[in-house]
């Protein structure tokens, strides 16, 4: 990843979504976790332990654009962002393809 990360106006537009942080402290993060916090740690372990992202990596990666560009975003969201970010800066899949797949789960989510 480089230096000068740019943010990825398809993650930039989920911020309407979830809210803006509010809780500027770690204690934010001192809950039990959500289903979809546990899911994305396996799917960071699967990911490392496939060698495309090592978690070490995922972390330092996570520290600098957490405090950057996604500063505003709550903290417990900031590995999804992490992680779509550094997939789509290694070209794994388009911005575009994360939107239309971000789009087909809002429409199944929407039918029940």
């Amino acid at each position: 990843m480089s230096e000068q990360a740019r943010p990825y106006p398809v993650l930039m537009e989920t911020l309407d979504d979830i809210g803006e942080r509010t809780d500027t402290t770690l204690r934010c993060i001192d809950h039990e976790p959500e289903v979809w916090e546990s899911r994305m740690q396996t799917t960071c372990e699967c990911l490392s332990k496939a060698g495309i992202l090592d978690n070490l990596e995922r972390r330092h990666a996570e520290d600098r654009l957490g405090e950057s560009i996604y500063k505003r975003f709550p903290v417990q969201t900031r590995s999804v962002l992490t992680v779509a970010h550094t997939l789509m800066d290694r070209g794994l899949f388009t911005e575009q393809a994360l939107r239309d797949k971000m789009s087909s789960v809002r429409a199944r989510l929407e039918e029940k």
